[in-house]
């Protein structure tokens, strides 16, 4: 900036920082992390499992869709990718090994499943990539509601074409269940069913907006950790610490991202490149093709937030100027911000996995390839079918 302006840097910083501090989309943030933290210190993991399991028992792969259901419900009220895999992991992993399913495939769909917390709504992932980009996030939220049901079953596949190809590897089924017991044995996970709906429905309906969404599924999930008698004085303390740790933090990275921004911004160097895009000629495909690349590799050295918020102020004028949907391309980041968390070395679903199961991380990305390549034929999809992304946040907002 001194370079580059005559303007104070100590004026710009404070003004900058105070700027992005406040606004009034990053209080949903604080709001939907305690909400997952309150979630992850209840008795959701054996619930899921009890609750799950009867359903899974005559799919091809059985109980491993459990790792799969149980982190898309789980995502649906965490918002955070490490989160989902720990909860969910937890419990799903002794109790897979112990059935006798195969400790490779059990972790390999797990680090898959666990990146569809920064997918299905209220993604952190989104809100940062909001508040960064100047994008809805109540749209970014809606948007991501189909290709997270897209993953799910590109999941599901991965495990049922793994019982396909090799079926002397799944243990035999457990017994028969009435509907009646499964239905008994779901009834658990009928609170956390209802607690998504409350959420997501009041978003799409339009009865609040996320922040509002966020207060409400606070309230919901002190409720029912009540409910289930794991809310104690210290687990209210101790989410409410964490949730306040991990919210400074996200708040300190994007307001050091806005003042890279207006940084970038006295260089030209933004300016210059969206120019470059149409000097070029490149096509949308192109661009999306390059900045995955790129990202790719990133991926590989950096987080999923720091992915993001150092590259938005260089990337976003490029994908405005290439005419590419900022909504869209939110998603698109996303599903490849997930690809990044279960690619070493520092696939961070990895690590936390590695910690649950004491394995190396080369044996749980192996197991994972399966979900590596869903990953990418999703990435595939959104962008040969766009409507995948656009069409229900256009229904919802059109209406």
């Amino acid at each position: 900036i001194s370079l580059f302006s005559s303007r104070p840097v100590g004026q710009l910083l404070a003004t900058t920082i105070w700027g992005q501090s406040s606004e009034w989309a990053l209080t949903a943030l604080p709001l939907f992390i305690w909400m997952g933290e309150i979630l992850f210190r209840t008795r959701l993991s054996d619930d899921m499992f009890t609750g799950i399991a009867p359903w899974m028992r005559r799919l091809p792969g059985r109980l491993l869709h459990v790792n799969v259901i149980g982190s898309g419900i789980f995502a649906a009220v965490s918002g955070s990718s490490t989160a989902t895999a720990v909860t969910i992991g937890r419990m799903t992993i002794p109790e897979l090994l112990r059935r006798g399913y195969d400790e490779k495939v059990v972790l390999g769909s797990l680090a898959g499943a666990g990146t569809l917390g920064i997918m299905i709504p209220p993604s952190i992932m989104m809100i940062v990539y909001g508040v960064a980009a100047d994008v809805s996030i109540a749209r970014l939220f809606i948007a991501g509601v189909i290709p997270g049901v897209l993953l799910v079953s590109l999941f599901m596949l991965c495990i049922m074409i793994h019982a396909w190809t090799r079926p002397g590897a799944i243990p035999p089924p457990d017994p028969a269940m009435t509907l009646s017991e499964k239905l008994y044995a779901s009834r658990r996970l009928i609170p956390i069913v209802l607690l998504i709906v409350l959420v997501i429905g009041s978003i799409y309906l339009g009865l609040a907006t996320a922040t509002e969404a966020a207060a409400v599924g606070v309230v919901g999930s002190l409720i029912l950790a009540a409910s289930t008698g794991t809310l104690t004085r210290e687990s209210f303390v101790e989410s409410l610490l964490r949730a306040t740790e991990t919210s400074c933090m996200l708040a300190f990275v994007l307001a050091g991202a806005a003042f890279t921004t207006v940084a970038m911004g006295f260089t030209g160097i933004p300016k210059s490149l969206a120019a470059l895009v149409n000097d070029w000629q490149l096509s949308a495909g192109m661009l999306v093709f390059v900045l995955t690349i790129l990202y790719v590799i990133l991926g590989c050295f950096l987080d999923g937030v720091s992915m993001i918020v150092l590259t938005l102020s260089v990337v976003m004028p490029m994908i405005h100027a290439a005419k590419i949907d900022p909504i869209w391309f939110g998603i698109y980041i996303v599903l490849v911000v997930e690809i990044a968390t279960i690619t070493p070395p520092v696939g961070f679903n990895l690590f936390v996995l590695q910690g649950l199961a004491k394995r190396d991380i080369l044996f749980i990305s192996q197991g994972a390839i399966p979900s590596f390549i869903a990953l990418a034929f999703a990435c595939w999809l959104i962008w040969a079918f766009p409507g995948i992304v656009t069409w229900l946040p256009s229904v919802m907002f059109n209406n």
